[in-house]
């Protein structure tokens, strides 16, 4: 299964902080990175390059240029785990691409008691967050991607 990428954040000391739909953040250390594959010393000797990076198309994994990039089972594998009060709270919409279903089954779901209101899952504002771990409970493992 891909470990998907929903958002990075690039930092001063050349690492990664990765935020996975699933909830999850990893901060992947670039420095180590090149110290094993030399192609990859060009993001540590260019600063510009390096905060250029971007999630490819799908969110399976970063890329900067046509030579450089990264997978998102690397960066799940090899990061370094933060932990947050926000680890495994996804949006509905993450969820529903995950395991594969409508939005309105979630929401009906939600509405006949599946979820536990204010513990599996919770409104804020417009937006309706989701524990991963309330949906593997209900509908199981994630579907392959």
């Amino acid at each position: 299964m891909f470990h998907k990428i929903k958002d990075i954040q690039v930092t001063d000391d050349y690492k990664l902080n990765v935020l996975f739909v699933e909830g999850q953040r990893k901060l992947y250390d670039i420095k180590a990175l090149a110290e094993k594959y030399p192609m990859f010393n060009e993001l540590i000797a260019n600063s510009t390059l390096f905060k250029s990076a971007k999630i490819d198309i799908g969110g399976y994994g970063i890329v900067w240029n046509d030579e450089l990039d990264i997978s998102c089972d690397e960066l799940w594998e090899n990061g370094l785990k933060i932990n947050s009060p926000f680890d495994g709270l996804m949006a509905l919409r993450d969820a529903t691409e995950m395991w594969g279903l409508n939005e309105s089954t979630l929401r009906h779901a939600i509405m006949y008691g599946k979820f536990i209101l204010g513990i599996d899952v919770c409104k804020f504002g417009k937006q309706w967050v989701i524990s991963y771990e309330s949906m593997k409970r209900v509908y199981g493992e994630p579907k392959a991607s």
